[in-house]
């Protein structure tokens, strides 16, 4: 896979917002990576911000959904890990500022 696949599959998943938080998944570094086989099979690799997240199920379902409008996208796996951790320093300078964290 090209950086730009990569950058547009980056793309399409800031259009998935944190229903709690109102950031997209990308600014708040939920999404640690990205792959698309040469089948069109799309793995995201991603944590969510804490383990009993309720919005869990609906965030996947918004990954799904924004990586589906892709015309290289055939199928879509979203891999939750909790392992390295999401800790606020993972956030852009843009979601600290929205959400007033220093």
């Amino acid at each position: 896979m090209d950086q730009d696949m990569k950058d547009s599959m980056f793309g399409a998943l800031e259009n998935v917002i944190d229903p709690e938080l109102g950031i997209d998944i990308v600014n708040l570094g939920l999404v640690y990576d990205v792959e698309l086989d040469e089948e069109g099979a799309a793995t995201v690799t991603m944590t969510l911000t804490s383990m009993g997240c309720p919005m869990g199920p609906v965030i996947v379902d918004q990954v799904n959904t924004a990586l589906g409008e892709l015309p290289e996208v055939k199928s879509t796996n979203v891999n939750i890990v909790w392992n390295p951790p999401w800790s606020k320093d993972r956030m852009s300078r843009y979601a600290k500022m929205a959400l007033g964290v220093r």
